[in-house]
């Protein structure tokens, strides 16, 4: 449902993918993160154009420093006792993403770093 990519430098990294490929990026400096506009979406930042995803940018840290995928699950909770039940490991704890939903982060069996999203309920 998502896609992340981590960077060392901001700026580069924002102006990089602005212009190779222009995306819109929206920087959230106080949950050090920035949108990335892929296509169009609507008031409630859903893609209007099906088949398409928009995604984030972050500082690279050592467990998240490769390309992410994200994917969407009902119950962060459940989706980690699967993941554990199968092999894989939690890296990065369950946390609020501002008012929109849950994040966290697994290892797979093969060593792939990929993030699980729960929505908020309101």
């Amino acid at each position: 449902m998502h896609f992340e990519i981590p960077y060392d430098d901001k700026e580069r990294a924002e102006e990089f993918y602005r212009e190779a490929f222009d995306w819109g990026i929206d920087s959230i400096p106080e949950m050090k993160y920035s949108i990335v506009h892929t296509s169009e979406t609507d008031k409630n930042q859903m893609i209007k154009e099906k088949g398409t995803i928009n995604g984030g940018m972050f500082k690279r840290s050592p467990e998240l420093k490769n390309v992410n995928i994200i994917i969407n699950v009902d119950s962060i909770e459940e989706a980690i006792m699967r993941i554990e039940e199968n092999g894989g490991k939690l890296i990065r704890e369950k946390r609020a993403v501002g008012d929109m939903g849950f994040v966290a982060y697994f290892e797979d069996t093969e060593g792939n770093i990929l993030g699980i999203w729960e929505n908020m309920k309101k």
